[in-house]
């Protein structure tokens, strides 16, 4: 989770030609699964190594020429502990939870599955959401789960459900602690999200009756035969409260971070070694974020000052260029710092300076909701657009399902079937 990251420091321009890391650092992840087996294998066990050199290589360049440099490094290390205490936290409570569905759903019961769960990530958020629900969403499909079945999971539970409360997504809560009121998201963006989770849950149902059909009835009734509804781990909700609950404390140095950590310890301690069995449940996932994302969030530092020193020259004065362009970023930065720097670039633009984020509200209220909704819905776009994303990926290939390649994901699924929805939203609801 990211807080106030850049916008009350004062820095020297980087050179733009520091951007290159974060780039060069996308590209990896993107082509490393692509490659030749061996150069996988080697990517496999390097990629901390690359990741972590490239954020301190950064890192290095600010301490030695940037001015409050080294303050600038504290807030970003600060906001990385936070945001994996938060992630990690959920991803290990919930992986002390058991839920046990049949694993011959109909094309139905899937669509409602992804319905609750979209309404279900406004309670938990799209993290806690994500980790709950991905393993029992690949076993209730497991006679004929696909990639389509994944990708569609990571829309709608991982990202574009949680855009109703601060809880949903990182960057609403960050907007909550700047003054946009706790449901004040839920009283202005309730159409754009329902049109979006429609739009996008017509598509699913729609591919997904003509994956069930091909499904033999024979191997649908022995499925229905055996499997049931059960539910282990019930002592892990207590967990889960923790962990929400930790999110509206003060902010006392540590002191969520600590409530966080210690309720994933509870959980990890309490929780029986079947369940964790049953799950499959490992740290592979969440380490591999870890590593990941201690490189990007170093190495995208210059990537945000600039758009922070240069935002203001874009010339945007319609909420669509903001939802766009909050969108577009979002997908390949993180998108809680993103949709800081354009609220703030919002607030510099249309209200009295030093008015802050309660007169935007109340005098451009549409260009918040364009900000919000840009940033939690084209998180979607990429893996790397949002935390649960590259999460649900690890866990359904640990689970043996294929999923789609960084590419194959973007060019095949979010470009084609998720950018003409969340284009179509913004053209109905942000002109």
């Amino acid at each position: 989770m990211s807080a106030v990251l850049f916008a009350s420091v004062v820095l020297a321009e980087p050179p733009p030609a520091l951007i290159i890391p974060f780039g060069l650092l996308l590209l990896l992840i993107a082509v490393m699964p692509l490659s030749p087996e061996w150069v996988k294998r080697r990517w496999e066990h390097y990629y901390p190594h690359v990741s972590l050199g490239l954020g301190l290589l950064v890192a290095a360049y600010y301490l030695a020429r940037i001015p409050a440099g080294g303050t600038t490094i504290m807030h970003t290390v600060h906001e990385y502990f936070s945001f994996i205490c938060l992630i990690g936290s959920l991803f290990v409570v919930a992986g002390g939870i058991h839920l046990k569905v049949r694993g011959a759903a109909t094309p139905v019961e899937n669509v409602v599955f992804l319905t609750v769960g979209a309404l279900f990530t406004n309670l938990i958020g799209t993290t806690g959401a994500s980790m709950l629900l991905i393993r029992p969403w690949i076993r209730m499909n497991q006679q004929r789960i696909t990639a389509c079945h994944i990708v569609f999971f990571i829309f709608i539970i991982a990202n574009c459900g949680g855009a109703l409360t601060p809880i949903g997504d990182p960057p609403l809560f960050l907007g909550y602690l700047r003054g946009v009121p706790f449901f004040w998201l839920l009283e202005h963006a309730m159409l754009p999200w329902l049109a979006c989770l429609g739009f996008l849950l017509a598509v699913f149902y729609a591919i997904d009756r003509r994956n069930f059909a091909r499904l033999s009835p024979a191997l649908r009734e022995r499925a229905e035969a055996q499997d049931s509804w059960h539910f282990e781990g019930g002592v892990n909700v207590l967990f889960l409260l923790m962990i929400v609950g930790a999110v509206f404390l003060p902010p006392v140095p540590m002191l969520r971070e600590g409530v966080m950590i210690a309720a994933a310890a509870a959980s990890f301690r309490f929780t029986p070694r079947s369940v964790h069995g049953k799950n499959q449940f490992t740290f592979g996932p969440i380490r591999e974020v870890a590593w990941l994302f201690i490189g990007i969030f170093l190495t995208m530092m210059p990537a945000l000052d600039y758009l922070g020193q240069h935002g203001r020259e874009f010339g945007f004065t319609r909420p669509l260029q903001y939802y766009l362009s909050t969108g577009m970023l979002s997908a390949v930065l993180d998108n809680a710092p993103t949709y800081l720097n354009f609220l703030k670039l919002a607030e510099a633009s249309l209200v009295t300076p030093g008015a802050g984020v309660p007169a935007l509200i109340v005098e451009a209220p549409q260009f918040v909701v364009a900000v919000s909704l840009g940033a939690v819905f084209f998180g979607a776009m990429t893996y790397i657009g949002n935390g649960p994303n590259f999460m649900v990926k690890s866990i359904a290939e640990s689970a043996g399902v294929k999923v789609p390649t960084f590419f194959g994901y973007v060019f095949k699924y979010s470009l084609p079937v998720l950018l003409p929805v969340l284009a179509l939203v913004g053209w109905l609801f942000l002109r």
